[in-house]
């Protein structure tokens, strides 16, 4: 007999609506199918069979993030097959930090009202961000949730699962002073700080296209552009230098982040006019009339990683991030100092 219940739909909810769901995204996720992959979606549980040969002491290391509020751009610019990325993108991103490769993704979606394109649409994104990071789309969960939240919203999470030999593991425990800090580029705002460019800009239905002579593109265009995944350019640079230590530059900018890749005793010297500040945030400072600690405090400011190496295989690591994507610029060094960050 045919799964189908007139009484529970009639609640809100249609579960059929859940299986073509399942149907439409099921050629996106095939993409990310890699090595280890023992299960399709559809089952109980995401089933992987990790390799360690080689290891000395493997690790699995887990991450897991939203999107936040960026997600109310793509409500209002109905465009739904990017935001995925940004799921992903936040959860691989942080598990790089320690040097780990990420193995699979499993996402979240909460929505108002099933509509399978719409969520297909969603994954789309996740298998993207999948893709980019070398790892497997496994599972996940889309759950319908009628009386809880518009029928044309939703909102996204998931979560990633990687694997590190612990010997190597990147911790900032062989970091000294005069180690160079090298900036890779971000893509835009990336993923935080959203409730505060939504008040900048009064984002809305209205603003959403505003045009501005900084952008080359519509405000919500710029604005919704995926965070950029990191894990090949440092996976590729960690099999060539010793990378001293990372970080993901999230929400709490440049002073939160990167101290937190710092051992006892040391900080970092910025030099500000080493950093390649896009023109959205230079934007957002005058629009919104933000201090510049303000912004250093809350964004990116085109900056979305950063990398510590010994000084006499910098020019060395910019050669190879640059051979795999990434023009890199010498953000500043290690110093010695309880300050976390200095701009100089």
């Amino acid at each position: 007999m045919e799964s189908f219940s007139e009484s529970y739909k009639a609640a809100g909810v249609d579960i059929t609506a859940g299986y073509k769901s399942v149907e439409l995204m099921k050629a996106h996720v095939k993409r990310t199918n890699i090595p280890g992959v023992v299960s399709g979606i559809g089952g109980f549980g995401g089933l992987f069979a990790p390799d360690f040969k080689g290891m000395e002491e493997p690790v699995l290391v887990s991450g897991t993030d939203g999107v936040g509020t960026k997600i109310k751009l793509a409500f209002l610019l109905d465009k739904h097959n990017t935001i995925g990325i940004d799921a992903v993108a936040m959860c691989v991103n942080d598990i790089i930090c320690c040097g780990a490769k990420p193995l699979f993704f499993l996402d979240y979606i909460a929505i108002g009202k099933n509509i399978p394109e719409k969520v297909a649409s969603i994954v789309e994104g996740i298998a993207e961000g999948c893709v980019q990071s070398g790892c497997a789309l496994i599972g996940g969960e889309t759950a319908e949730h009628p009386g809880l939240m518009p029928v044309d919203e939703y909102d996204v999470a998931g979560f990633s699962v990687g694997l590190a030999d612990k010997p190597k593991m990147i911790d900032g425990s062989k970091l000294t002073p005069g180690d160079v800090l090298l900036g890779l580029r971000s893509s835009g705002v990336h993923s935080n700080g959203f409730s505060l460019v939504r008040k900048i800009f009064d984002i809305n239905e209205d603003t959403i296209n505003n045009t501005y002579p900084e952008l080359d593109k519509p405000l919500g265009e710029a604005l919704l552009t995926p965070t950029k995944i990191y894990v090949k350019p440092i996976l590729a640079l960690m099999e060539q230098v010793g990378v001293k230590a990372v970080s993901h530059i999230t929400g709490g900018g440049f002073y939160e982040n990167i101290p937190r890749m710092l051992k006892d005793g040391l900080s970092a010297k910025i030099t500000k006019d080493a950093i390649p500040v896009l023109p959205i945030f230079k934007l957002m400072q005058r629009v919104g009339g933000i201090s510049e600690h303000d912004m250093f405090n809350t964004f990116n400011m085109g900056v979305g990683m950063v990398v510590a190496v010994a000084k006499d295989e910098a020019d060395k690591a910019l050669e190879i991030l640059k051979a795999n994507g990434e023009d890199a610029v010498v953000l500043g060094e290690v110093i010695e100092g309880s300050e976390g960050v200095v701009f100089a």
